[in-house]
């Protein structure tokens, strides 16, 4: 059984499809009244919130953490907090900026716990330019570039890649990364402009010898 799995059944236990039947659980109810209806007791819109997003909450773990079991026990982790936070949710934002908030946070305490810094550096380093080339959309980089942008990373610090994560592939800013990680502004601009240089290194690397 997978992590995500086990998160199903550690969630829901063994509820029956019968059981699960609600009409306010259709395929057109809004996430904040699902949101509502789970908050409430109701596990059938708690199981539709986890159908709609589990994916997305698992390719954030994945990007962020560049580890397959590491992405799956994180995942399983976010909706557990969610089914115990889902109550605080007042609709004040959209509820995928809520739930990615609530999953980056996760990550970040899973971080901490293992004791992952940000690598040692100075306040300054920003960068006007963007030094790796389509980092700013990878969802429109052709396949194979993808794949090179994703072993690269994966090959980052965790420091860097928690920071180029955050604001090239999340679209953070600044001000909210520092918040996240307890660093300053000039900090998280440093590090990116680190993790973007040693990129680009990355990248060249796996370019095939003409």
């Amino acid at each position: 059984m997978t992590a995500l799995a086990s998160a199903h059944r550690t969630i829901f236990g063994n509820v029956t499809a019968t059981e699960t039947e609600n009409p306010k659980t259709s395929d057109h109810a809004s996430d904040y009244t699902l949101a509502q209806l789970a908050a409430g007791g109701d596990l059938a819109a708690f199981e539709e919130i986890y159908g709609r997003h589990h994916r997305r909450v698992y390719s954030l773990c994945l990007r962020m953490t560049q580890n397959v079991a590491e992405a799956e026990d994180l995942a399983q982790e976010a909706f557990i907090q969610l089914f115990r936070k889902i109550g605080s949710f007042r609709g004040e934002s959209a509820f995928t900026t809520w739930l990615h908030r609530l999953t980056v946070n996760q990550v970040l305490m899973h971080f901490r716990k293992k004791g992952v810094r940000l690598e040692q550096t100075t306040d300054d380093g920003e960068t006007p330019v963007q030094v790796v080339t389509g980092t700013q959309n990878p969802n429109q980089m052709p396949v194979v570039d993808r794949i090179a942008l994703d072993r690269a990373i994966g090959q980052l610090p965790p420091g860097y890649r928690t920071v180029f994560v955050l604001h090239d592939v999340e679209g953070h800013e600044h001000e909210e990364i520092a918040r996240l990680l307890g660093c300053s502004v000039g900090t998280s601009k440093s590090q990116l402009h680190k993790a973007r240089m040693k990129l680009r290194g990355l990248l060249r690397q796996q370019k095939p010898a003409s």
